[in-house]
Parts: structure tokens; C-alpha cells; sequence
């Protein structure tokens, strides 16, 4: 009778033994070391007795240079307890399997190589056979790099998704989406649930020209019709449902291989009528009151301006108002502009500010400015009202303490104190008066008024101590 075996039963250690043995040694280790990028001989001390190194990377890591060293020593600390335990089961002829093991080179970088370990049988020499982990690992870091790319670009969707969907529901304009080939609606926003859709009868699924009163009908297949055969233009038409007027835009365009519309619809009703009459008494009011207003762009260019604006300037017509900056008439050069933005751009509002307004032939007068920043909308502006005033000189009280001398005054002293003593005096009251001025035309804003003066911050508050001026408190 004839017992069949498997090949890997015929081949057994003495097999393997017998033909290992027949051929020469150079070529054993050449066997041995294609089966890795690199092969070890392992005294039974743990000391490399012999390697052979086949990739040019280990080559140019110096894996060649460990002979004579501990395998242990060549590993990070991690790792050393990894190469004990492969070299004590390979001692043991426990089954081997495959470990990784990181290894520090001398520039600081890390290794990492996958190691077998097998018994020699030999004086209890291990062979271990490593293979070159990096470049496994480098795929590896690049499919965790695209798992993590892909989670934020499908985090940025669902967020996009949900504010497009937040959107659609807050959106007081009625918005409807319609299936291009149906032309039926499959999606509607609550404003144009309340417009056109009613409790009994939701707009979601019912056909998109059915929502609409009878004689409108043919108007918004047509509508649709237009929007299809107009590529990115949008089409316009007016629709009538329960007795209310609606201006309906249309646009084509494509989600997921289905071409789609998007609908928009505003009222055209008595409320829109109200609110434009209302926006045009408004207007009416500000072209006929008798101070100057202006509307300007965050560049002072004026956009608008009312009648009493000309007059003020001696312009002849509106056309030669646009465009021009309002610094060219309003304030002092270079001084008033810093200190109107600065002031409008951090409160949003200014009141009273005391300037001068030149008029197109070059004639000045005092007037005070009232302004607001309107930062809202697509174009951001400035709104100025200018009031002519007429000032009268005012005495101030000099208090105890505080410089009492006029200029009268002062001239009275000639004779009595020296030169130098009469000089020094002169120069504190025109500082002082100066430092007054300043602070009156900048509304007591020191930080203006240092900028004008041609101080710095410190400088001003140390001035203003000496001289007693505002409620500084004392040091």
C-alpha cells in the first residue's frame, strides 16, 4: 500500500539539513539574507557575529557597522525588551513570528525594521532576518494623512450643508426648488410655505405652476421654460396667488446629476407701496430741511447730499458735488478728517463737533458737525449735518493756583521783574492757552489733542498737571 504525503512533509529538518549542508556557505547566507533587507548571526550572548545587509537606504544608515555590537544596544529603549524576548523564544524554539523594533541612528533619526528570529542550532546562535519597515510605514502615514483629509472635507460639507440649511429656513425671501423634468416642488422654505402654501395643501410635492391661481398657470410653465433655455440667466415674470401679486425669478442649475430650479418670490403688494412712500417722505424731509446734509463713502467722497449743502457751498448743481471729498470744504487740512474717522469708526456717532466749512469761492465760516457711520450694507457710508453757528468770545475764570496773567497784564511787569523771568511767563500763558484751545476744538479728547499739538501722550498730561487744566488727579 502507498502512503501519499504532502510536500511540506517530505520536506522536514532532516531534508532541509541535508540540502543547507551541500551547498557552500557564501550561498547559504545569501539565501538567508534574501528573505530580508538585512540578516543577523547572534551569538548566545546577544553580540552580532555577522550581517549582511541588502538595501542601499541601511547601507547609507550604517547597519553595516554593527558588527561586534549587542543587538540590543543598536535598538531605542523602547525596543531593547522587544529583541529579548525574540531571542529568548528563539532559544526556546518557541514559534516565531514577526516583531518591530525602532532603531536610533547617529544623525537622531528612527529606524523602524520588522525582525524574525530562528534558532541557528549552532552553539544557540539565532538567525534574525529583518525587513526595511519604512516605507510600509510611510503608506501607512500617508492613508491616515487621506482618512483625516477626507473626515474635514466631509466635516466642511456637512457644516456647509447645515448652514445652507439654516439659511434656507430663516430666509425671509420665499425660496422654492423644483425638479427640473417633474416640475414638481420638492423643496420650500417656511416664508414660501406662508405665502403661497397653506395647512391643507403643502407646496412639497404638489406641481410647481398648480400653486398659483388659474390665469398664472401658463405664466410659470413659461417661466420655468425660460429659465431652462437660458442657461445661468435668470428669468422674471409676474405670478398671482390668493389674490396677491408676486414677482417670481427662476434659475437652472445642477445637484448630484439632476438639473434642478431655484425659484425666488417677492410680494408686490400694498405693504411694499407703504414702506417706498414712507422712504420717500423721508427723502423729501432731508432735501428740505435748512441744515446741510451729506451722505459720504468711507473715503468722505460724497454720494448724496441735500439742497441746503449747495447752498453752503455755493455749488451750482448736484452733479458737481458727487464725487468730490468732502475734506475740500469741511474742516481744517489734515486735522479734522483724523480726528472725524477716528471718533466715528470707534463710537459710530459724533455730536457737535466745532470745524469750519469752506465754500467754493474760498470764503470760511464756523459751523458744528453732527455725523454717523453706517458700517451695514453693500456700501459703507458716513452721514454728515452741518449747522452754521455764530460764536462769541467767552472769559474763563482763571482759578487759584493757575496762571492770572493777560497779555496786559504781563506787559505791566516790564521795569519790574528781569527779561528772562518775563519771557518764561509769556511762553506758560501761550502754552496754556494753546493746550485750552486744543482741548475745546478736539472736545477734550487728549489723544487729539496731543496729535495736533505735536505732543506726545505723556508729554500733554505732564502740561496739563503743571497747569491745573481738567480732572487729571494729582501725583
Amino acid at each position: 500500500m502507498t502512503i501519499h504525503t504532502s510536500p511540506s512533509e517530505r520536506i522536514g529538518p532532516r531534508f532541509a539539513r541535508n540540502l543547507l549542508g551541500a551547498i557552500e556557505s557564501k550561498i547559504a547566507a545569501n539565501v538567508i539574507a534574501a528573505g530580508g533587507d538585512v540578516a543577523m548571526i547572534i551569538d548566545r550572548g546577544g553580540f552580532i557575529r555577522d550581517i549582511a545587509v541588502n538595501s542601499r537606504d541601511m547601507v547609507n544608515d550604517g547597519f553595516e557597522g554593527w558588527l561586534d555590537r549587542r543587538w540590543a544596544d543598536t535598538a531605542a529603549n523602547d525596543s531593547r525588551q522587544k529583541i529579548e524576548e525574540m531571542l529568548r523564544d528563539a532559544a526556546n524554539d518557541v514559534g516565531p513570528r514577526w516583531r518591530e523594533v525602532n532603531h536610533t541612528m547617529a544623525q537622531g533619526d528612527s529606524v523602524a525594521v520588522r525582525y524574525i528570529a530562528v534558532n541557528a542550532g549552532e552553539d544557540g546562535r539565532v538567525i534574525a532576518i529583518g525587513r526595511d519597515h519604512r516605507a510600509t510605514a510611510e503608506l501607512q502615514q500617508r492613508l491616515i494623512q487621506a482618512q483625516q483629509t477626507m473626515e474635514r472635507d466631509y466635516t466642511r460639507l456637512r457644516e456647509a450643508e447645515s448652514r445652507y440649511r439654516l439659511l434656507f429656513q430663516l430666509a425671509s425671501e420665499a425660496v422654492i426648488v423644483i425638479d427640473a423634468v417633474t416640475r414638481r416642488i420638492i423643496e420650500a422654505n417656511p416664508a414660501a410655505e406662508k405665502l403661497i402654501g397653506g395647512v391643507a395643501a403643502p407646496l412639497i410635492g404638489r406641481g410647481f405652476a398648480a400653486a398659483f391661481d388659474a390665469p398664472s398657470r401658463d405664466a410659470a410653465i413659461s417661466l420655468l421654460a425660460m429659465a431652462h433655455g437660458g442657461g445661468n440667466q435668470t428669468a422674471q415674470t409676474t405670478l398671482h396667488a390668493g389674490g396677491r401679486s408676486f414677482t417670481a425669478a427662476a434659475s437652472l442649475f445642477r445637484q448630484d446629476r439632476a438639473s434642478l430650479f431655484l425659484v425666488r418670490l417677492s410680494v408686490q403688494d400694498a405693504a411694499s407701496a407703504i414702506i417706498s412712500e414712507s422712504a420717500q417722505r423721508l427723502i423729501d424731509v432731508l432735501e428740505r430741511i435748512p441744515d446741510a446734509f451729506v451722505v459720504t463713502d468711507e473715503n468722505l467722497r460724497i454720494i448724496a447730499e441735500n439742497n441746503a449743502f449747495l447752498d453752503i457751498t455755493r455749488l451750482a448743481s448736484k452733479e458737481q458735488a458727487h464725487g468730490q471729498s468732502l475734506e475740500s470744504f469741511l474742516g481744517r487740512p489734515e486735522i479734522d478728517r483724523n480726528i472725524l474717522l477716528s471718533s466715528l469708526r470707534q463710537h459710530g456717532t459724533l455730536k457737535n463737533f466745532a470745524t469750519i466749512l469752506r465754500n467754493r469761492l474760498g470764503e470760511q465760516e464756523d459751523v458744528e458737525v453732527s455725523a454717523v457711520h453706517v458700517p451695514d450694507g453693500d456700501q459703507p457710508c458716513f452721514g454728515f449735518s452741518i449747522r452754521s453757528v455764530v460764536r462769541t468770545p467767552a472769559t474763563r475764570p482763571s482759578a487759584a493756583g493757575e496762571l492770572p496773567r493777560s497779555v496786559e497784564q504781563l506787559s505791566h511787569l516790564v521795569g519790574r521783574v528781569t527779561l528772562k523771568e518775563l519771557v518764561r511767563e509769556t511762553t506758560d500763558l501761550v502754552e496754556k492757552l494753546c493746550i485750552e484751545a486744543a482741548l475745546e476744538l478736539t472736545g477734550n479728547n487728549r489723544a487729539s489733542a496731543a496729535e495736533i499739538l505735536g505732543l506726545s501722550r505723556q508729554s500733554l498730561y505732564s502740561k496739563l498737571h503743571r497747569y491745573g487744566i481738567g480732572d487729571l488727579p494729582q501725583s
